[in-house]
């Protein structure tokens, strides 16, 4: 029943990862690209942790935590710089 559960849930992950590269390909401006490349990391960080449960490797959450940690610094570099601020 889990896996059946988690496996649905690796294919709306990836359907919203697939729909969030739309995005940040057609996007309007700067920041809706920004918002949509962290949604982006989001769903990838969540596939991640998927794979690790999937293949019983629990090193594969480390990585997770720390994509997210850069994930995180690089969004608010970029908001920084698109308010001016960083220069």
């Amino acid at each position: 029943m889990i896996n059946t559960i988690l496996t649905i849930a690796t294919v709306l992950i990836f359907i919203s990862f697939i729909l969030s590269g739309y995005r940040f390909f057609k996007g309007p401006d700067t920041a809706n690209r920004t918002v949509t490349f962290d949604v982006m990391t989001i769903s990838s960080i969540g596939l991640i942790a998927l794979i690790a449960h999937f293949a019983n490797r629990i090193i594969y959450l480390d990585i997770a935590i720390v994509y997210g940690l850069l994930s995180f610094m690089a969004v608010i570099i970029i908001a920084k710089y698109l308010e001016k601020e960083l220069f």
